[in-house]
């Protein structure tokens, strides 16, 4: 079904069954729950640490020894369509990539789809902070990620220092010194 037969099913529902449709579908849909959550009372902050806490979870999960990329990059998704500001989204996105790298820095080198997924989240991140002039505001904390997977193999830390390179050129000079 696509979205206009949707919506013409919708338009011959009286409103106590739309009522009835839109709190079942609240019920038994969390992104639904989400979003409608969100549209009716948009905190954005409560929303960013609900989300914050799910990319946490994906990487140092409350029970097992297994962490998930699959779910931490979900949760960005679900987070994005939720329609955030774009700098809680890049915040969210920088969060994912820190999270990855402390996880490395605590167990020891992981894979390199392990790595690849954070390197494409930072990139992402760093476009979106480009396209929407927050460069300056993430500079530090990005400077700081590039800094922290110094010691870190599969080529990881050149990729994200190339990237960090790439788009703080002739603004900042050497993401180390900007740590300090």
């Amino acid at each position: 079904m696509g979205i206009s037969s949707i919506k013409k099913e919708l338009r011959v529902l009286d409103k106590e069954a739309l009522i009835a449709l839109i709190a079942t579908l609240y019920k038994k849909n969390t992104s639904a729950r989400d979003y409608l959550d969100f549209y009716f009372h948009p905190n954005e902050q409560a929303l960013y640490l609900r989300y914050q806490e799910k990319v946490f979870h994906a990487f140092y999960p409350k029970r097992g020894d297994r962490y998930s990329l699959k779910e931490g990059k979900q949760a960005l998704r679900e987070f994005a369509k939720l329609g955030p500001s774009p700098a809680l989204k890049a915040e969210l996105m920088l969060f994912y990539v820190e999270t990855g790298v402390d996880f490395t820095n605590d167990f020891g080198d992981i894979n390199q789809s392990f790595y690849a997924s954070l390197e494409s989240v930072f990139l992402a991140a760093l476009k979106l902070m480009q396209k929407e002039d927050l460069l300056g505001r993430f500079a530090k904390r990005a400077g700081e990620v590039v800094g922290a997977t110094a010691g870190i193999g599969w080529g990881f830390h050149d990729c994200l220092a190339q990237a960090y390179a790439d788009f703080y050129a002739g603004e900042l000079s050497d993401p180390e010194e900007d740590m300090s």
